[in-house]
């Protein structure tokens, strides 16, 4: 079999057509193989950070982003007991970023927009209904073997990069672990088009609930407001899916009122885990497919498209003979480096803090007073601070 000059990608997700993008701008042909029939319609991930929306600008995809989704400028922590707490501003960072604010919108409107933008362009090769079922590679070249309409083929290239989530098949056939823990508690989201902003005063598009006994948050999006439970181990799975259990829930949020309309209920384990290695060979591993955290921050996918900025900026000069193949080490050095000091520690003391709201309150009207601590905790947040760990970790 003749090896095509190409990269190959698994999985169309928001994580594998950046990286789609960024390689067909840069002039590296990409076929990008989806199990799925079509982009995927789940309202998963759904806020963008700063950074973020500034690696998105280069692609011709934050203008359209925004358009169909809601601009967040601030976000607010608040407590059961005390309600707001504090509330921080996205424009205390104006000179590090093109985009002071997060965008709420579903990650299914950024793929759409990067697929509307790639359809035609030369280079650009897209199956769906292309699940990866085996991989083997040598010196020079990587073959996959894809499932497609139930038949195998196989295809040999000069890359592969695993952009196919959690329960990546990349991940598995290339036999790396994926160390790590999976919390007992579940989260339940509860997405309502009921108006929070008519009976909480002041409230922004972002907001976390701090409670030690079940703390939650208010994520607008276009039309919806997604609440965001934590879910106890001895609650089972059959419980949390009904109706009235999320009612019950719900009830807590604003007192006095109940029975909302709910236009549907997800329920997701939690994770924290990490690949042993994002690169092997003339293979990588992006985004969930790599690491997986809880979602508080909004750091998992953001955290997926920055890898993926990071790894094609670096696959693009060792194409194009700008580098040599030692390059790719520091994919693996900085995105699973930096994964493990900053994405995984921040999310996982995100919960801790939801849990303890009174020394959290302490901590953040601390932050508040001091404006030095305000900018460097905005970069955190941001995960701009994020990007700068990785430059320094070489």
């Amino acid at each position: 079999m003749s090896v095509q000059d190409r990269v190959f990608i698994a999985g169309a997700g928001p994580v594998g057509l950046v990286a789609a993008a960024q390689l067909v701008r840069a002039g590296v042909p990409v076929t990008v193989f989806e199990a799925g029939g079509e982009l995927s319609t789940e309202s998963r991930a759904s806020t963008f950070h700063p950074p973020t929306l500034d690696m998105l600008e280069t692609l011709g995809a934050t203008q359209p982003l925004i358009a169909q989704g809601l601009v967040a400028p601030a976000f607010q922590y608040r407590t059961k007991k005390d309600g707001l707490i504090a509330q921080f501003d996205f424009s205390a960072i104006a000179d590090a970023t093109a985009h002071p604010y997060r965008v709420q919108a579903e990650q299914s409107k950024l793929t759409r927009i990067l697929l509307d933008r790639l359809r035609g362009q030369p280079g650009f090769e897209i199956a769906f209904n292309s699940r990866l079922q085996a991989v083997a590679q040598d010196k020079s070249s990587v073959t996959v073997t894809i499932e497609h309409n139930g038949a195998a083929q196989t295809h040999s290239g000069r890359w592969l990069i695993g952009a196919d989530g959690a329960s990546s098949s990349t991940r598995r056939a290339l036999g790396i672990e994926f160390d790590g823990f999976t919390w007992p508690d579940r989260l339940l989201v509860v997405s309502t088009p009921f108006d929070f902003h008519s009976v909480i005063p002041g409230l922004t598009a972002v907001n976390y609930v701090a409670d030690a006994e079940r703390w939650h948050f208010l994520l607008q999006i276009p039309g919806l407001w997604r609440v965001m439970f934590l879910i106890k181990e001895d609650v089972t799975d059959e419980q949390i899916v009904t109706h009235e259990f999320a009612q019950t829930l719900m009830a807590t949020v604003v007192p006095g009122i109940t029975n909302y309309e709910i236009s549907h209920t997800t329920l997701y384990k939690v994770h924290q885990r990490v690949a042993k290695t994002f690169r092997l060979g003339r293979a990588f591993l992006a985004g969930d497919a790599a690491h997986i955290n809880n979602p508080l921050g909004g750091m998992g996918m953001n955290g997926g498209i920055h890898d993926a900025v990071n790894l094609t900026a670096r696959l693009s000069d060792v194409w194009h003979d700008r580098a040599g193949e030692a390059e790719l080490d520091r994919y693996d050095t900085q995105r699973r480096l930096v994964t493990l000091e900053t994405i995984q520690t921040q999310t996982i003391q995100n919960k801790k803090n939801l849990e303890s709201p009174e020394p959290f309150r302490r901590s953040l009207q601390a932050i508040k007073a001091d404006p030095a601590r305000t900018y460097d905790y905005l970069l955190r947040v941001s995960m701009l601070a994020t990007l700068r760990r990785a430059e320094e970790l070489g």
